[in-house]
């Protein structure tokens, strides 16, 4: 996104440069569903395509970040302090870049999902990529949340949002432990190192649904206050 169409952001409401964050932020844990496809059908040049995408994906959103953190005012006159606004972002920006993490590890070693975890694995990240994606739709209503002064029906309607994100979170931890479980048993047939790798991005993936998890949960801290 170009730098002056960033500035122009806040020209509007102080909200809008997050939404925007949050939008790069899903659109990175979006772009691991073709990622994944592509490394369990080994094509490694479809595979590198999707990690580029993130990588600028990624790029784009720490460009929004370091914009926000620039030009976010200090005396807004706003029921939600400038610092938790800030922690709001770091929040958002951990899912973009775990979702990095995840595609350069898994590209950069070319690494093999066991046909017996194929199935569960598409799930988990799909479930990654749904609470992001619910976390997105949370913070969509900042606004909403600013004209009603934090306050009555859309405090509800956002607190449905975070209970739902707890839910796919949760959903993701526990099909994280069946994963797990799953590799243990085949772990012996493996390269001991290739072995070590999978779990290292089962637990990453799983890192993904939690940051999502923790926007909510920062949302929730902004909504109390």
């Amino acid at each position: 996104m170009p730098l002056n169409k960033l500035n122009n952001l806040f020209g509007k409401s102080p909200f809008e440069p997050i939404q925007e964050h949050i939008k790069k932020a899903e659109a990175c844990a979006i772009a691991l569903q073709p990622f994944i496809n592509a490394v369990i059908d080994k094509d490694w040049q479809g595979a590198e395509t999707a990690q580029q995408q993130i990588v600028k994906l990624e790029h784009e959103a720490d460009l929004i970040k370091k914009q926000i953190r620039l030009n976010l005012p200090s005396n807004l006159f706003l029921p939600v302090p400038r610092s938790d606004l800030l922690e709001l972002i770091s929040m958002q920006d951990r899912i973009a870049n775990c979702a990095k993490d995840i595609a350069g590890l898994m590209l950069g070693r070319r690494m093999e999902i066991p046909a017996s975890l194929v199935d569960d694995m598409r799930s988990y990240v799909d479930l990654a990529i749904a609470t992001s994606s619910q976390a997105k739709k949370a913070i969509e209503e900042l606004d909403e949340l600013l004209e009603t002064g934090f306050r009555g029906h859309e405090v509800k309607l956002v607190e449905k949002m975070i209970e739902e994100l707890d839910r796919l979170e949760y959903e993701a931890d526990q099909l994280q432990v069946t994963i797990r479980a799953g590799l243990y048993g085949i772990e012996r047939d493996l390269p001991p190192v290739d072995a070590m790798f999978l779990y290292k991005i089962i637990e990453l993936i799983g890192e993904l649904s939690d940051k999502s998890q923790k926007v909510g949960s920062r949302l929730q801290i902004i909504i109390a206050r």
